[in-house]
């Protein structure tokens, strides 16, 4: 086989794989720049692996993904400890196929999202390939360098660690889109008892400006707080604001535009009718990915 021609069949196969090789990426670093560089990394290793000696290559693939994947992770743990305020994933703007995927949509929203960001690296990668891709465990143990009787340890603990914090119940596409509307309307009104009444009453607040635009540099816990936080916000700026409904993440979600500009993606958590979570993103680095659709997979 000419060289040309292994290279072609490389392409091919890893193509045919990549929109499921970045949704490993991301859910595991919560970062899109960083889920495309471990992308780069995964290829550049591809490119040089006999395809001949390799049985499965999604399986393959999916390995050398979680290992540079993993190799990031660590480094970016680091980092982020000395972050300024609250870290937020990056958001993604995705296609309404991910949002009808009900397991896929929520295994990259937000709420889902941050729950992960409290395991550990491995833990993370072990419970995102068990737990959100099926991946089987003799695999996984091979792509982060433990025995399966340890992996299955790993995937116990973190399993229990996520139960206990991700949201109690589901909510359908239609309830939380009908709360964020809710939300819309009353902030658009500056309506105080309004965001009240859609506001659970233990809403967590979080701002993501990561020391570029003014945030709240501590979560915000409370409907009256939140509410006072916002409706106040609403008032002391005099540069017009436009609010649209937009899909993030899976999700019904916000984006507010300032002069014009793109100044915040505003996702939700929603349970009974009421929102439980708000999370601003305001860090221009972590809005590119809002202009065009971003392809996830499970599969």
């Amino acid at each position: 086989m000419s060289d040309d021609h292994a290279v072609d069949r490389a392409t091919e196969v890893f193509v045919a794989h990549r929109n499921l090789l970045f949704t490993v990426a991301y859910e595991m670093l919560g970062s899109a720049a960083d889920a495309e560089d471990v992308l780069q990394e995964t290829w550049l290793r591809w490119v040089e692996v006999d395809l001949e000696q390799v049985r499965e290559q999604r399986a393959y693939l999916v390995r050398i993904t979680t290992r540079q994947a993993l190799n990031r992770l660590r480094t970016l743990s680091r980092r982020r400890e000395s972050y300024v305020g609250p870290w937020l994933p990056e958001p993604l703007l995705t296609a309404p196929d991910v949002a009808q995927d009900v397991e896929l949509a929520e295994s990259v929203s937000m709420a889902m999202m941050l729950v992960l960001e409290t395991l550990s690296p491995t833990e993370r990668a072990v419970f995102v390939l068990r737990e959100v891709f099926d991946v089987g465990y003799d695999e996984i143990a091979a792509a982060v360098d433990k025995t399966p009787a340890a992996v299955r340890q790993i995937a116990h603990r973190a399993r229990l660690h996520v139960d206990a914090r991700r949201p109690r119940a589901v909510v359908s596409q239609s309830q939380t889109r009908a709360a964020v509307e809710s939300f819309l309307r009353a902030l658009e009104g500056g309506d105080l008892q309004g965001l009240l009444d859609v506001l659970a009453p233990e809403v967590v607040y979080m701002g993501d400006g990561g020391g570029v635009k003014h945030a709240a540099l501590r979560p915000i816990v409370g409907a009256a707080k939140v509410a006072r936080l916002l409706v106040a916000g609403l008032g002391r700026n005099t540069i017009p604001l436009a609010f649209a409904p937009t899909m993030v993440n899976g999700s019904p979600a916000l984006t507010i535009h300032l002069d014009g500009e793109l100044d915040s993606i505003v996702t939700v958590q929603a349970e009974a009718g009421r929102l439980t979570g708000l999370y601003v993103v305001r860090n221009p680095e972590k809005l590119s990915r809002i202009a065009s659709e971003t392809s996830l997979a499970l599969r």
